[in-house]
């Protein structure tokens, strides 16, 4: 895993996998920020929904965590996952320190060595570090 440079811009790009690890007790969590379908959108509609890795594998154990609408963070009414357990108050402080431009230095941030808008691998290390690949980073 590789730290992120701009956790907030990684997190809205489009479909980011990110790992959240507390800097005090090692605990960590992963989610995914996906885009909502903006074709379809209608005004104060969802822009993003967030997940959270619940299970062993990486791909399919992601379960819905909230969304986002208009720049805020919501818990989700059909989420499985209570608004009290860790990981969604983790996600729900992470959204609000990266918003307000807080010190993050309580946990580190990682990326999966993936661009969060197009999911491609990462080879170029200015690339690594932004989070985004050559072409994508005009787009954010």
């Amino acid at each position: 895993m590789t730290k992120l440079a701009d956790p907030r811009k990684f997190m809205l790009a489009g479909d980011a996998r990110f790992t959240v690890v507390s800097a005090k007790s090692g605990t960590r969590f992963t989610y995914r920020v996906r885009a909502a379908d903006q074709e379809g959108r209608r005004p104060g509609g969802p822009s993003h929904f967030v997940s959270v890795l619940t299970g062993p594998d990486n791909e399919a154990d992601y379960g819905y965590l909230g969304l986002v609408r208009d720049g805020a963070f919501e818990h989700g009414r059909k989420s499985r996952i209570s608004a009290g357990a860790p990981s969604a108050r983790v996600f729900a402080w992470f959204w609000r320190a990266t918003e307000t431009g807080a010190n993050l230095d309580q946990c580190e941030v990682h990326h999966e060595g993936r661009c969060g808008r197009c999911g491609r691998a990462l080879t170029v290390p200015a690339s690594i570090v932004s989070g985004f690949g050559p072409e994508c980073i005009q787009f954010v």
